[in-house]
Parts: C-alpha cells; sequence; structure tokens
C-alpha cells in the first residue's frame, strides 16, 4: 500500500482501518472523456483518484451538463454509495487519463457493519469530505452570486 497516494483518505482513517480498506482496493484506469457514473444511476462503487482529473456535473435538462467540481490526486470520488438509496447524486467524467483506486461499496458498507469503529470512521471521513465540498459549493455560489463575492464582506 502506497500510503502517500491516498493521503487525503487514509489520514482519517486509523492504520488497521487503512489497512483493511486497502486491501479490497484495485488498480483503475479511465480514458479521457469517460463517463465514470451517471446522475441517477446505482451507486455501486467509489474511488480514490491517483492521477488525472474528474469532473463532477449535474445534469441540467436541455443544457450541457454544469460541471459542480473538479477532483484530482488523492481525493474521494463519489460517496453517494454510503447512503441510502445508494444513487449518483452527480455526474461524473474523465477529463483527463485518471488512475484510481476504486472500492465495491457492498464489500465496504459490509465491512463496516460488522466492524461498528470501522463503520464510524468511514462515515466520519466521508462527512468531512461532503461538509468540505458543501463549503466550496457555497464560496463559489457567492462568488458567483453574491453583491461582494465571498471575499470576507457581510
Amino acid at each position: 500500500m502506497n500510503t502517500s497516494t491516498t493521503a487525503i483518505m487514509l489520514r482519517a482513517l486509523p492504520a488497521d482501518h487503512r489497512e483493511r480498506l486497502m486491501s479490497i482496493a484495485r488498480e483503475v484506469a479511465f480514458p479521457q472523456g469517460t463517463r465514470v457514473f451517471e446522475e441517477g444511476r446505482r451507486a455501486d462503487r467509489f474511488w480514490i483518484i491517483r492521477t488525472g482529473t474528474v469532473a463532477l456535473d449535474l445534469h441540467v435538462p436541455g443544457r450541457r451538463a454544469a460541471v459542480i467540481e473538479m477532483l484530482g490526486h488523492n481525493e474521494l470520488l463519489g460517496w453517494s454509495w454510503l447512503f441510502p438509496p445508494h444513487t449518483w447524486q452527480l455526474g461524473a467524467e474523465a477529463v483527463s487519463p485518471v488512475s484510481a483506486y476504486e472500492f465495491d461499496a457492498t464489500e465496504v458498507r459490509a465491512m463496516c457493519q460488522a466492524d461498528p469503529a470501522l463503520g464510524v470512521t468511514v462515515a466520519q471521513w466521508v462527512g468531512q469530505v461532503l461538509a468540505h465540498r458543501l463549503q466550496a459549493a457555497r464560496t463559489r455560489l457567492l462568488d458567483l452570486y453574491g453583491p461582494y463575492g465571498s471575499g470576507g464582506a457581510r
């Protein structure tokens, strides 16, 4: 296991949990332009990006999908696998060639159910990622629509 490659995920996890999760990871690659997942479809896996960039996007009827965020090295791709009904809330496309560690969601959820300490740690990690992304989205919205942007003026 290369801990520097998965630093973001693994920083939140104790070594034994980290090793257990990485034991079921498999290395995958997505060519540029690959749709990794589609909004509304079944969320059955997640990834830690090793190299490359992935755009998270939102379907807009009658228009091109709106890019919400760009993800890269060491970032979590996919969180919908953890929460019922396990359907993707966004879509994702490889903007450049991507290599990643892939995790089977059913297997990870089973591991978390069998080991409540692991389950709490994984839930906290994903929650931290979501909180960070929500704050980043809020800042982008303020930049776009706020009278003074997000520069601290209120």
